[in-house]
């Protein structure tokens, strides 16, 4: 390496923080995204994506006295209201998934 050779290295002031970037999946229900085709009038097809109704939604669960963030569908919200929240996320944890 030649004397005078100098590696820069930038000092941050802030802290970096991680950030968790989720895949369009819903965590109840595993929708994810699929492909087609866009059909135009002259019957032409070109790919594309059709992405599942993604809402990310806060529960609350009395049984634990806390508030649950999930990143769920709207069939999931309707699962959610006919099993309960509690039997949900206690199949969600058996499957492995921390919440």
């Amino acid at each position: 390496m030649p004397r005078n050779f100098v590696v820069w290295q930038k000092s941050y002031t802030f802290a970096v923080q991680k950030i968790l970037i989720m895949a369009r999946v819903c965590q109840v229900t595993g929708k994810k995204p699929v492909s087609g085709h866009k059909v135009c009038f002259s019957n032409k097809k070109a790919k594309r994506r059709f992405l599942p109704n993604l809402q990310t939604k806060r529960f609350f669960l009395p049984e634990e006295d806390r508030w649950v963030s999930l990143k769920v569908s709207s069939d999931a919200i309707r699962l959610i209201n006919k099993r309960g929240l509690f039997a949900v996320v206690k199949e969600l944890r058996e499957q492995g998934l921390a919440i």
